[in-house]
Parts: structure tokens; C-alpha cells; sequence
């Protein structure tokens, strides 16, 4: 029986979505279902939240998660019960948090309000400015819908929801790291901020990385499988360049006042903590996925036959966490490392990133590697010094936003001809010494807010 918590994203729609993003790989997942209607009946939301909170007995917590596809098809009636049956199954002393991942087209004041007076945490997705957001993030007709994710976040914002911002990394936005956060957490107002890279495995592409389907919906169910990527792929230099630049602006201005999941997660492992993110932990199989007919899968990525564990109206959720073919599935992750990343000096920070994007090759040939790899050691090496900083700041119990001070002092002195200690090539007063760009307006309130 599992003994630690773990996360669960639920899928009540499963693959089904109203947008038809183009770098979605969950959209051809609805080919695991032919016959279904994609939507969790009742009977599954209560095994699901019943068995769920079984599983976390004794401990003070329990997170439902929703994601999708886009959940809010459900319809608020569906969240209602849920929050309803959970709160039946709670123990004393025990509480639950809702959290919501959305790409926000559909939230209005009704839905706002309801997620602000549930308690819900909210992650939308948005991929930065409108040009930047537009160039994969389309409706099935192909148009882009930052106007509509603005709006739904507008909404958000005057019913006071918790929310994060989820913003994918891909070829349209990797060279404008400073931009894109900038704009996140100035037109936005994102406090809290995770950065997703698009990696598109395929089979084979041609020398320019295209392949001969635009989206998702236009090929067979999609695996982890392949060696090559999509030309929407963001390489591992170029998420390693975008990390850099956000981090640069971040430790300028913005330590303590926005979280960026990365960069906390890379401060554990400093310090020496378990991060709470399977990507950079030694071993993974605590995250997993439960589709909308109750088939629970060992990944989120990885929701394809291979992986499913069973069905929670067969096996307890507790049983199938702990079941050896689950433990062994996170354990692979380290078992697996080829020796080129145990040798690694910044092994300890990266544990091999995950699985789903460890397929090409090491130097010396061995299988195993990470496609980002590159980025990973060029901005885990960057921001060591600033990382060994903070960890001792928290070891005399000060707080960690005190190098900001010293990034000031140091840029106090920084000649505006010299080049940006960045690392991207260009003089200070041409990079970082530069104001960010002026992001757009933020949203404008919706009407009755």
C-alpha cells in the first residue's frame, strides 16, 4: 500500500479539447478510447476522490488535481460534486486542494467565482506574448486565442483566484527568455511561473525537422518514441539560453516576489532537499495519470498501453502506486543513467531530466542521454555561484532575495560597454542593463467585475 503521497492528474475529458494546439501530444490520445464520449461518469469521480483520499489517510493534505484535454468542458456542475464528495471523504483535521489546469478560453465570472470560493489553484497556459502565444496555440479553425486566454484570466484575477502561469518553450519563444517572463509577470501579474519545454520526438524528419503533419490530430496515437524531434522543438542550447535569460532578470528584481518552478526546484537541490519536481529527483513514479474511464497510467507523458498500471474499479489507486511495476518505473529513472551523466558534476541538480526525453546518445555512444542536456549543464553552471549564495543565506536563516543587493552593487559598477555577464554575447547596456520591454496592457476587467 502506498505510504507517501503522491500526485494524481486527473483527466475527466480526457484527450478531448476545444482548442487544437500544434504542439499538443495529448490530443491523439483520444485514439485509446474510439468508442468513448469523454467524460468521467459519476460513479468514477467518487471511486476516483474516495480512493484518492484512502490513499493520503493520516496525512494533513490531499491534492486533487484536473488537467486535460481541457477540463472545463466538464461544465461547473461537475466541479461542484466533486468538491462536494471530496469534502464527504476527508478525514477530521484532513483538508483538500483543487487545483485546475486550463488553457482559461472558457472561464467567465461564473466559473471565477466558483474556483475562487473552492479554494481552487488555477494554472493557465500561455505561452507569452500575443505573437509569441499565437503561433501554436490555435482553435481548430487555426486562429490564435490569446485574446480569449487574456480574457479568462481577467476574469481570474477580479474574483482574487490563485493562479500560475504554465508556459511552454518552443521555437516561437526560446530566443526571447527576458520578454516572455517579463510579460508574464508584468502584463500578467504571474507570481508563479513553470516553464514546460516542447520536445516532439518522431521517428525521423527531414534535414530542416519537418514532418508531414502540422498537429497532433493529424497522425497516429502518439509514443515516446523516435530519435529525432519536430522543428517546433526547442533544443537543448536553446532552453538553456532562455533559462539563463530569465534568471538573469530574476535575480535582478524578482527573488522572493515570483517563484519560477525551475529555479526553486534548483535551490533544493542545492541545498540538499528533495525538490517536489520528478524531473530533477533521483527517481520518479509518483506522478501519475488517471484517464477519464478510470485506467490510471504511470506518467502523464507516458499514457500509452505500455504504461497502464490497471483501473481503479479492478485496484485500489494505493495498490496500483506501490505495485512493483510502478516502482520499478521510477526507479528506471536512475537505474538507467548512462555513465556519462553519473560522472556529471552537475548530476546532483539535473538526476538525468526525464525519461521521456532521454533518447540520443552520449559522446561516447551510449543511449540514454537527454535531449536538453546542453541547456541543463550551461544553466546549471551558471547559476551555481548564485545558487551556493542563497544556500548559505538559508543556512543563517536569512532570507535568500538578499542577492539582489549585491547583483545591484556589482551592476552599480558594471561598465554599460561591457559584456552582459549573461553570457549571451552582447554589451551590458544592449542586454540585461536594458530596460525589459514594455509588455503589452494587461487584460482589461471584464464587464460587471
Amino acid at each position: 500500500m502506498a505510504t507517501q503521497p503522491f500526485h494524481l492528474l486527473a483527466k475527466p475529458t480526457g484527450a478531448q479539447c476545444n482548442l487544437d494546439c500544434a504542439y499538443c501530444f495529448f490530443l491523439s490520445k483520444e485514439l485509446l478510447y474510439p468508442d468513448s464520449r469523454f467524460r468521467m461518469d459519476d460513479a468514477t469521480l467518487e471511486r476516483y476522490l474516495r480512493q484518492l483520499i484512502e490513499a493520503h489517510a493520516g496525512l494533513p493534505e490531499v491534492v486533487v488535481a484536473w488537467q486535460g484535454g481541457e477540463p472545463t468542458l466538464m461544465g461547473l456542475d461537475f466541479f461542484r460534486r466533486s468538491v462536494e464528495i471530496a469534502a464527504r471523504h476527508l478525514e477530521p483535521g484532513q483538508r483538500v486542494l483543487h487545483t485546475l489546469q486550463t488553457n482559461a478560453t472558457l472561464i467567465d465570472a461564473e466559473w471565477a467565482a466558483f474556483l475562487a470560493d473552492a479554494g481552487f489553484l488555477v494554472g493557465v497556459s500561455i505561452d507569452g506574448p500575443a505573437d509569441v502565444h499565437d503561433a501554436f496555440r490555435v482553435t481548430r479553425g487555426g486562429r490564435g486565442t490569446h485574446a480569449q486566454v487574456m480574457a479568462g484570466l481577467a476574469h481570474l484575477r477580479a474574483a482574487g483566484v490563485e493562479w500560475n502561469a504554465l508556459t511552454t518553450i518552443h521555437s516561437a519563444n526560446a530566443d526571447r527568455g527576458r520578454e516572455v517572463y517579463a510579460y508574464l509577470r508584468d502584463a500578467c501579474g504571474a507570481a508563479h511561473i513553470q516553464f514546460i519545454p516542447i520536445i516532439e520526438r518522431v521517428a525521423e524528419a527531414s534535414a530542416d525537422g519537418a514532418v508531414p503533419w502540422s498537429s497532433w490530430r493529424d497522425r497516429p496515437l502518439y509514443e515516446q518514441r523516435g530519435e529525432a524531434v519536430t522543428a517546433r522543438s526547442v533544443s537543448g542550447a536553446g532552453y538553456g539560453r532562455f533559462l539563463i535569460e530569465v534568471f538573469e532578470e530574476w535575480v535582478r528584481r524578482d527573488v522572493g516576489r515570483v517563484y519560477v518552478q525551475m529555479f526553486d526546484v534548483a535551490l533544493a537541490n542545492w541545498v540538499g532537499v528533495p525538490p517536489g519536481l520528478c524531473i530533477h529527483s533521483p527517481t520518479c513514479g509518483r506522478a501519475l495519470a488517471l484517464e477519464h474511464t478510470g485506467d490510471l497510467y504511470s506518467c502523464d507523458h507516458f499514457v500509452e498501453p505500455a504504461h497502464l498500471v490497471g483501473n481503479i474499479a479492478e485496484r485500489t489507486l494505493a495498490e496500483m502506486v506501490a505495485s512493483p511495476v510502478q516502482v520499478r518505473f521510477g526507479e528506471d529513472k536512475r537505474d538507467t543513467l548512462p555513465a556519462y551523466c553519473r560522472g556529471c558534476d552537475v548530476r546532483f541538480a539535473c538526476h538525468g531530466g526525464c525519461p521521456k526525453d532521454r533518447f540520443i546518445r552520449t559522446p561516447d555512444g551510449e543511449e540514454g542521454l537527454n535531449w536538453l542536456c546542453a541547456g541543463y549543464k550551461a544553466f546549471f553552471h551558471h547559476i551555481d555561484p548564485v545558487m551556493r549564495e542563497m544556500a548559505g543565506l538559508l543556512a543563517e536563516d536569512r532570507a535568500p532575495a538578499e542577492v539582489m543587493a549585491r547583483h545591484a552593487a556589482a551592476d552599480a559598477r558594471r561598465g554599460r560597454n561591457e559584456p552582459c555577464p549573461c553570457g549571451s554575447g552582447l554589451k551590458w547596456k544592449r542586454c540585461h542593463g536594458a530596460p525589459p520591454r514594455a509588455p503589452a496592457a494587461p487584460p482589461p476587467a471584464p464587464p460587471g467585475a
